[in-house]
Order: C-alpha cells, then sequence, then structure tokens
C-alpha cells in the first residue's frame, strides 16, 4: 500500500514538474540574420474605404489620423497603399480617376491625396504604394480589359505617380499590376520601361496582387520579367507561401490581408497572422484591407478596418482593438530592421518573432491567440490547439549583454470579457541573458529595448448618432475643397462638384454625373449610375432634388428611397426609383435596373431644363411630385422596408443635381 502511494506521488510530481517546466527558446544573431523587415500598413481604397473620412469635423478627422499614422501613438503604420481610382465599383464604392478621359488630367479628385498627404505629414517615412483595382473605359478602348493597349494603359498609370510628385510632392515607392485580376506579362514589363522613361527608377513593381502562383513559375522563366518585378504581392495567403515564392529569392509581401470584422476576433486575427506571416511564410510586410472602416456600415464587410469611423454627422469614432495589436509590432520596429533567424512556434501553440535594427536593438512579439479567437474572413484557418505555458528566453550574441527589457502585454480576456490592450507593464530585469513568461491563452507581448513606446489618446469623441433625419445640401458650400460632395456614396459612376457657368439662375453650383462610358470594371458594376447617403434604416421619407438631363432623347435620371443594397451587390439593389426621361415620361420602379414599374406616365421633362422632383413613401405607399404638382398619387411599396437615399441616371450619362433634402420620420 506504501509503495503504491509513492508510486501515485511519484505520478503526480511528474506530471506537476512537466505541467510547470518552461520550454526553452534562444534568440541570437551569432549565426546571421533573417530577412529585412519592410513593415505593416493599411490600404486606403479598394472600394471607397475612406470615404466618410473627410467629411469628419475637427478636431475627430485629425484624431483618427493620428491613431493612425502617428508615430508612438496608435497603430503607427508604416506603409499606405491606395486605390489609383478607376470610376468603377471596386467593393464598397467608386473612386474617380485622375483622368476620366483621354484628354483629361486632374490630380485632385477625391480623398487620396490628401489622405497621403496626411500620412506623410504624421510619419515623412512613410511607405507609399498605388494599384488599381479599375480603370477608365478609354483605357480599355471599350473593352473590359486593360492589356489590350498596355503602352496606354502603362501611361495611365505612370500619370499618377508623376502627377502624385508634382501636384502633392508625394513619392509612390511601389505601384502594382492589377488588383486580384490575371496579369500580363508583356505589360509588366513596359510598365518597368515607362517608370525608366519617365525618371521614376526608384519606383519598384509589386506583382501579381492576387496568388503566389502562376506569378512565381513565370518569374523563373522569364529573365526580363524577373527584372522588371520586385516584390511578389500576395492576397490572404493563410500566413503560408509556396517553394517557387522562395527560390525567386524575392521580397514576399501579404500585400492584402485581414479583411475581417473589427471585433475582439478580428484583433486576434490580426495578432495571429502579423507573427505568423513571417515564421511560416517569411513574409516580411503585410497590409490590412482595409486601414479604417469609413463607409456605411451596410455596404459589404462592414467594419473590416483596424479602426472605426462612419459617423462625420456625429464625430463619433471607435479605436478598435486592431490598432493596439499594430502597435506591438509598429512601435518597436521600423522598415530596415532584419528578423533574427530564430523565431518559430510556442510549444504550446502561438508563435514568436524576434527583430533587431542592428545597433543593439531588440524587439520580440509573442502572441498566444487561440483558434476560435482568431478566426480571419478568410481563408479558412485549420484546426490547431493553444494552451497556457512557460515560455524562458535565452538572449545570445549581440543581445547577451541585454540587462532590460520595456514589457506591453494585451489580454483578450474573452471568458471574462474584459479586454485589456497595449498595457505598459513595469520592466523586466534579465539575468545571464534570460527571461521567462507566464504565457496564458490569448495574449500578444512585446518585449523590447525601445523606450519611446506610447498609448496616445484623446479625450472620448461625441457619442455615435444616427444620420440626422432632416438633411440639406445645396452644393454651394465646398469645405474641405473635396470634389464628392459630403455622405454621398457613389457606387457607380462619379458624381463631382461642378461650376455650371452657363447657368446665371440658381443653378451655378451643382453635383453632376461625369462619365459617359462603362470603365473597366473591378466588380459586376450596375448599367445605372447611383449614389446613396443617409440612414439604412429610414422607412418613411421624402426626398427632393432639383434635377438637369444632359442627354437628349434618351436620357434620364432619378431619385430614390429605401435603396437596400450597394457595393458589389448594386447591380440587384431595390428600392422606390423616381425616374424621369428626356422624351417626356416618368417611371416609378421596384428596382435599380427599371424591371419591376410600380407607375409610369407622361411627364412632359426635357433635357437641358431644370425639374424638382419630390418622392414620398409611406408605409407601403409611395408618391410623387414634379415641379410642385402631383405624378401619381398611390403606388405600392411591399419591400423593400428600409434603406438609403439615392440619386443618380439612366446610363453612364451627363447629368447635374441641386437642392438635394430629405426628411425622414424613421
Amino acid at each position: 500500500m506504501e509503495q503504491r502511494a509513492t508510486a501515485l506521488f511519484v505520478l503526480f510530481l511528474s506530471l506537476f514538474l512537466d505541467f510547470s517546466s518552461s520550454q526553452n527558446y534562444v534568440l541570437n544573431d551569432k549565426d546571421g540574420l533573417g530577412r529585412v523587415f519592410d513593415g505593416i500598413g493599411g490600404l486606403s481604397g479598394g472600394g471607397a474605404t475612406s470615404r466618410l473620412l473627410v467629411n469628419y469635423a475637427e478636431p475627430y478627422r485629425s484624431q483618427i489620423l493620428d491613431y493612425l499614422f502617428k508615430p508612438n501613438f496608435g497603430a503607427s503604420l508604416h506603409i499606405l497603399k491606395v486605390e489609383i481610382g478607376g470610376d468603377a465599383q471596386t467593393t464598397d464604392g467608386t473612386e474617380p480617376s485622375h483622368m476620366h478621359y483621354e484628354n483629361d488630367q486632374n490630380y485632385f479628385r477625391g480623398y487620396e491625396w490628401w489622405l497621403m498627404k496626411e500620412a506623410k505629414k504624421r510619419n515623412p517615412n512613410i511607405t507609399l504604394i498605388g494599384l488599381p483595382w479599375a480603370f477608365p473605359g478609354w483605357v480599355g478602348n471599350g473593352k473590359n480589359w486593360p492589356y489590350d493597349f498596355p503602352d496606354i494603359t502603362a501611361a495611365y498609370v505612370v500619370n499618377w505617380i508623376l502627377g502624385a510628385k508634382q501636384y502633392h510632392d508625394l513619392d509612390i515607392e511601389y505601384v502594382g499590376i492589377w488588383n486580384e485580376r490575371s496579369y500580363n506579362s508583356k505589360y509588366i514589363k513596359l510598365l518597368r520601361y515607362t517608370l525608366d522613361k519617365s525618371g521614376l527608377e526608384r519606383v519598384r513593381i509589386i506583382a501579381s496582387d492576387n496568388l503566389w502562383e502562376p506569378i512565381t513559375l513565370s518569374l523563373m522563366l522569364d529573365p526580363e520579367l524577373n527584372r522588371a518585378v520586385d516584390v511578389i504581392g500576395a492576397h490572404y495567403p493563410g500566413t503560408n507561401t509556396v517553394m517557387e515564392a522562395l527560390k525567386t529569392q524575392k521580397k514576399l509581401w501579404s500585400s492584402e490581408d485581414y479583411s475581417t470584422f473589427n471585433d475582439e476576433v478580428g484583433g486576434g486575427c490580426w495578432a495571429r497572422i502579423l507573427n505568423q506571416n513571417y515564421v511560416n511564410g517569411l513574409m516580411t510586410a503585410t497590409i490590412s484591407w482595409n486601414l479604417v472602416a469609413s463607409y456605411y456600415e451596410e455596404l459589404p464587410f462592414g467594419r473590416d478596418g483596424l479602426m472605426t469611423a462612419e459617423e462625420p454627422w456625429s464625430g463619433n469614432y471607435v479605436v478598435e482593438s486592431p490598432i493596439w495589436i499594430t502597435a506591438h509590432t509598429t512601435q518597436f520596429s521600423q522598415p530596415g530592421w532584419s528578423y533574427l533567424q530564430t523565431v518559430g512556434h510556442l510549444a504550446q501553440g502561438g508563435s514568436y518573432v524576434a527583430l533587431t535594427d542592428r545597433k543593439g536593438n531588440l524587439t520580440v512579439v509573442i502572441e498566444t491567440m487561440t483558434h476560435d479567437h482568431s478566426v480571419c474572413i478568410r481563408p479558412p484557418l485549420l484546426p490547431f490547439n493553444v494552451t497556457a505555458q512557460n515560455a524562458t528566453f535565452q538572449l545570445k550574441g549581440s543581445f547577451v549583454s541585454i540587462k532590460e527589457l520595456q514589457v506591453w502585454r494585451s489580454q483578450f480576456n474573452f471568458k471574462t470579457k474584459k479586454p485589456s490592450f497595449f498595457e505598459k507593464l513595469t520592466p523586466l530585469k534579465l539575468s545571464d541573458g534570460t527571461f521567462t513568461l507566464n504565457l496564458a491563452e490569448d495574449e500578444v507581448y512585446t518585449l523590447t529595448t525601445v523606450k519611446t513606446g506610447q498609448k496616445g489618446s484623446y479625450p472620448n469623441p461625441p457619442p455615435s448618432a444616427r444620420f440626422p433625419k432632416v438633411y440639406k445640401d445645396d452644393f454651394n458650400v465646398r469645405t474641405p475643397p473635396f470634389s464628392e460632395a459630403p455622405d454621398f456614396a457613389d457606387q457607380t459612376g462619379v458624381f463631382e462638384y461642378y461650376v455650371n457657368l452657363t447657368d446665371p439662375g440658381p443653378h451655378v453650383f451643382t453635383l453632376r454625373q461625369v462619365l459617359t462610358q462603362r470603365p473597366v470594371t473591378w466588380a459586376t458594376d450596375a448599367d445605372q449610375t447611383i449614389s446613396v447617403i443617409g440612414d439604412y434604416q429610414w422607412q418613411n421619407v421624402t426626398v427632393t432634388c432639383d434635377v438637369f438631363m444632359e442627354k437628349v432623347k434618351t436620357g434620364g435620371v432619378f431619385i430614390a428611397a429605401r435603396v437596400d443594397k450597394g457595393g458589389q451587390s448594386v447591380r440587384s439593389a431595390k428600392g422606390v426609383f423616381f425616374w424621369v426621361f428626356a422624351d417626356g415620361t416618368y417611371k416609378v420602379t421596384n428596382d435599380l435596373a427599371g424591371q419591376t414599374v410600380l407607375a409610369e406616365g407622361q411627364s412632359g421633362t426635357r433635357a437641358y431644363g431644370w425639374h424638382t422632383l419630390s418622392l414620398t413613401v409611406q408605409g407601403q405607399y409611395a408618391s410623387g411630385k414634379l415641379n410642385g404638382y402631383p405624378l401619381w398619387k398611390k403606388a405600392v411599396v411591399l419591400t423593400p422596408k428600409n434603406g438609403w437615399a439615392a440619386i443618380g441616371t439612366h446610363s453612364y450619362e451627363l447629368a447635374q443635381f441641386d437642392n438635394f433634402a430629405v426628411e425622414a420620420d424613421k
């Protein structure tokens, strides 16, 4: 009996010792370093994702920008990647091109120029990248394919880079090919040639902003192509690369990643991939789509940004967990630092990376994110286990003399639902270059010699509020001077401020739809143009707007209520659409495509004359007025029950809008 008790005690003791024992990890630069770190970034665009940001009043707009870009404050991003606007729907909206037409150049459209300058103002060393999602129709000469005329396409992209420098003093350092679409080797080589001929030898090319393959095979088989491409960029690689990509010896980037709702699980996704993109895939840069969720949340991929800023009318914004997870890396390492070769996975799950500036500084980032608390929207995440563990790190090589490390910690605390992010702990004293951490599940640690880290903060922004129930815009006030009117979110087509010099009357300053040709699309753009605005929950509303058609005979415009879809689904949007046409007719439809007609008849409307349209939707009935007179009294509307207000045109055609107003009951 005594022997049995002794045996049980020994077994218990051995289990206890095994549980409480610490796994050892070596951080050493003696045998050389790993790849050079290129930075962490965010992507503005790829679908008008920063659309509402520009409409924030100060000081809130600057505060948001500080959380994103200011060094040693918040996310402190190293990279800003932007869409080269192509006039087409690219996920959550359209972004205007610098060249709507072949003989048209304007480098002040949109907000990406402004955003790049604001980022550069805060971090002069930030890396700027441009990538097209779509192209104006003239680039493809009427075809939905930009590679048939590679010289035109290359010149179009190079003009954007030259314009960035000439008009905004912005140096674009990298440029891509065509987002998540087929690449063309001939075009890439011609782009390299055109860049060099234009004095832009310093601008490097990323390809193909899609998958690792087949671009890696093409690079290995084509020496000229291999010389033209500097970085292989993959989207949503799931932290893994392929052997062929490694064989090219090119820089490997996750040039678009994350794309996940920015709650705590989204923060966990970001924490895991920031480390494991290098540990598993030797990727030296990771770029989040998107930078900031600053678009109507009901559009596709709502709140898939590093933080949320979707209420310029209230001033409210939310600093979400991914901001502070980013800070664990960005505030304590910079592009040009190098990873150590001694990085990897923890024994009980999780990962660690270490970086150095080769001047004595060391930063170690550790994450223990569990599977269910770090799922990204894509790709699927295979099962894995993470448990609490002790980890002992031994510093060797040039780091052995380090006596103290600053400690920053984030705890997601999913069980208690009381997370704490980017908390500065007591510095850790080292003995013989060794330290031990007791790591729980779902934690992130940074241990670093860098002492400049800071959890920046501002007073709480104003509380969240619904879009105003009464909203008016006569398009006369243009402060700040952006090309789009506040809060309008173009979904197909481009609506820009316009000065109507031919009209001495009340309609000098208007909003004009300016595209007359379908662009080279990225998504399935609607055949009509449309810009939405307001509160998606609006049910009973009156929408009023003055309209001016510039296309004779076949021209047409609309105002709308209860519009239920946007983004890549805009083609199938339903709502209540009140159309008038240049041939003297009107129509009320239940869909943007105009297939379900609720009412129709004669209106007497013509091109080149102003008309005032008014649409009222109450319950299941809609009524409309033309120039103050009832045009129809009751049209039955069963669905949808709610949605945005909108304006738009029947085709890609010139048309103007003025004195827009909405009054909503709910």
